[in-house]
């Protein structure tokens, strides 16, 4: 039986599980669902089991007195020690379901609707960690084999959906357990269902408030408005400095190391059917495409670093005129950031801007909410793993494989950094998924298409006897 025949045969099977799986609601962000969240590990822990891992373990999270939330761990060796060795990274804890009166069924009822499973967790994540248990059985039944090509060892963390705020320490507890040459992702998204794509990168992501302080009380603008400073004028000044002619972000040494975009990167993203008016809909309606120049819509969102003023206040915001100096003004601005771009050089060098720009009379201060924040990651489009990675989901799709990246930020830096391997992206969410909404979804079809590309995956890393 070939790996297509035999997961067709084990499709109903496979569904009806993660039905089961969905049906828990561990949603990390709720302390009333801690149970839950311990209670979809220990499922997940009995299905690896199940499936055939040799070795599969839930692994505590946090300190004693402040205790986080449970992963899985599983691993299963290679028949040939010297095999390459991947860890598939994946997380279990779902989203909150608000606003629940928009949902067309109960969230954790999950049903199959045609081509689709409804339910929280469907797409993100739960159904894309779960196609590869079927993979690697459907890899092992092919190759007539009890072990599989290359060591697999599985990590599903139970607290991305609440910024992983465990991961990094776990990784490092546990570097010698998770040690390899390279991690698998699934947890991202394809460019559609009938153009299959491979994310090569996510952007990283630092936050800061400002706030500016002038006189210790608001002042009648009468009397004093023009001959004392106003820390709303000098904040307007601030932010609208943040940005060039060119739209490109003037911190001294932002762009410095960023990995630029290579001609077949480029060409590669031009070929995407990408039709800017109907992003521009899906952007709230937006009238205009924006930002830095000579780069397309695309590349900004994906391959370049931004600046943007999330929130302003300050001074008289009620109904009527207040003619004042306000004492004090407040904004709070992110970055996203790309390879090469380190958020805490980031956030020194937005320090020594507002210090710099911030005018005689008024003080300045600059705070970071969430820490350093999340660093940038990146897989070059030439690197082994991705090419192996890329021949897999031909060969699940029959059809050529583009590339992408994604705007938004995880932990994927921390497992590049701290397991010094590569990344590689193999998923089949879709933008249309409803991930994070109401009435999330996961066509059916691209789960088993993508339990197909695991199942090639081992055998291409094998092949190449490196995955790095």
């Amino acid at each position: 039986m070939d790996v297509r025949e035999f997961i067709e045969a084990n499709a109903s099977g496979f569904f009806a599980a993660l039905k089961e799986w969905l049906a828990i609601p561990s949603i990390s962000g709720d302390p009333e669902r801690r149970d839950d969240v311990r209670r979809s590990a220990e499922w997940l822990e009995a299905h690896l089991s199940e499936t055939g891992f040799p070795v599969v373990e839930i692994w505590e999270t946090g300190t004693r007195d402040a205790p986080g939330l449970p992963a899985v761990f599983a691993e299963w060796p290679a028949a040939d020690p010297a095999a390459p060795t991947v860890v598939v990274y994946g997380h279990h804890d779902v989203q909150p379901v608000e606003p629940l009166a928009e949902w067309e069924t109960a969230p954790f009822e999950p049903v199959e609707r045609g081509d689709q499973i409804i339910g929280r967790g469907a797409s993100d994540d739960k159904g894309q960690v779960f196609f590869h248990t079927l993979g690697l059985r459907a890899n092992l039944a092919a190759n007539g084999t009890t072990a599989p090509p290359v060591t697999i060892k599985m990590l599903v963390e139970g607290e991305e959906e609440s910024g992983s705020p465990h991961f990094a320490r776990l990784l490092r507890d546990h570097r010698d357990r998770l040690a390899c040459d390279a991690v698998v992702i699934s947890d991202t998204t394809m460019w559609a269902a009938g153009v299959p794509s491979l994310c090569t990168g996510m952007r990283g992501l630092t936050e800061v408030q400002v706030s500016l302080y002038g006189p210790s009380a608001d002042l009648h603008s009468g009397s004093f408005g023009g001959a004392v400073p106003n820390p709303l004028h000098a904040m307007a000044s601030l932010l609208a400095g943040l940005h060039d002619e060119r739209n490109r972000v003037t911190l001294k040494g932002f762009y410095d190391g960023v990995v630029e975009l290579t001609d077949e990167e480029r060409e590669l993203f031009a070929r995407l059917p990408f039709d800017e008016a109907a992003w521009l809909e899906t952007a709230g309606g937006s009238r205009a495409a924006f930002g830095e120049e000579g780069f397309t819509t695309l590349e900004r969102v994906w391959a370049r670093p931004t600046a943007e003023i999330n929130g302003m206040w300050g001074g008289h915001t009620g109904p009527g005129g207040k003619t004042i100096v306000p004492r004090e003004a407040h904004a709070k601005v992110s970055f996203r950031l790309v390879a090469g771009q380190d958020p805490r050089a980031v956030q020194e060098a937005f320090a020594a801007y507002v210090d710099e720009h911030t005018p005689p009379g008024v003080e300045s201060r600059v705070e970071f909410p969430s820490g350093v924040g999340v660093r940038p990651c990146f897989s070059p489009i030439d690197s082994a793993g991705v090419r192996a990675a890329r021949r897999a989901m031909e060969r699940a799709f029959g059809t050529e494989v583009l590339f992408t990246r994604e705007g938004g930020s995880g932990p994927e830096a921390d497992l590049a950094d701290i397991l010094e391997a590569p990344l590689v992206f193999v998923a089949v969410g879709l933008d249309e998924d409803r991930i994070h909404a109401p009435n999330e979804k996961v066509e059916k079809p691209l789960l088993l298409k993508g339990a197909e590309a695991a199942s090639h995956l081992w055998d291409e890393f094998a092949r190449g006897r490196d995955a790095s």
